[in-house]
């Protein structure tokens, strides 16, 4: 398993040695020449902010595509999407999305070709959860079976337990996190060249099972496909 070759590095080397204990931050440093990978962990490229077009540019040039390409992403530009949906980005360690009482209860997990993988945003790197192809868990259309990228956003509804909310109210309130989320992703994307589409179907029971995650605690709530 810790062999496999991760095609959507776009053939970057690997390395295997250190530790992930490096929390994210929002300096811009430079994008080093190897994905680092410790067993099942993909250490992520600190954010550039100096890179890319501006927000009113973004802005004028998000739109949603159906259309996508099999060619894999770079290092920089998976870490960018991730960081752009829920990183961190202040010394709190809250995330660049807002989040209803600041809980917080949406997980990223990236869907690819080789695995997917869930997005751990106090450490800024992707953990393997399933090895494998499961795109066609994550989307209902053939264009996000050949896409690179599919991200999908889990809730987990345990956050809310004390706050007075029942589920309706949590799933309402994970569901805007998660929207906030992917609208990070879509002006990312118009900002750096990509292409991207927000939606609503997936299979959702089939996501929970792979993940082994228990539909009383936790549900889908939104899904995006990214590309070129």
């Amino acid at each position: 398993m810790r062999n496999f070759v991760i095609l959507l590095f776009a053939a970057l080397a690997i390395s295997c040695s250190g530790a992930a204990d490096k929390p994210a931050n929002v300096e811009a440093e430079p994008a080093p020449a190897t994905a680092v990978i410790y067993g099942d962990t993909i250490v992520l490229t600190q954010p550039n902010l100096a890179a890319g077009k501006t927000i009113n540019e973004a802005l004028a040039e998000r739109a949603s595509s159906r259309e996508y390409s099999a060619e894999p992403l770079s290092l920089e530009e998976l870490s960018g999407l991730v960081w752009a949906a829920a990183g961190v980005n202040r010394p709190n360690g809250h995330l660049t999305a807002p989040s209803a009482l600041a809980l917080y209860p949406v997980t990223v997990y990236a869907f690819t070709a080789e695995g997917v993988f869930r997005y751990n945003s106090k450490l800024h790197v992707l953990v393997r959860e399933a090895e494998g192809d499961y795109r066609e868990l994550s989307a209902a259309q053939d264009f996000a079976y050949t896409a690179p990228l599919n991200l999908v956003y889990v809730a987990d509804l345990s956050k809310f337990d004390g706050k007075g909310i029942d589920r309706t109210k949590a799933e309402f309130l994970a569901g805007q996190d998660a929207a906030g989320y992917a609208e990070n992703v879509n002006l990312y994307a118009a900002g750096n060249g990509l292409k991207a589409i927000t939606r609503g179907s997936l299979k959702s029971t089939e996501v929970l099972n792979l993940l082994s995650l228990d539909p009383k605690q936790y549900t889908v709530v939104l899904a995006q496909t990214v590309g070129k």
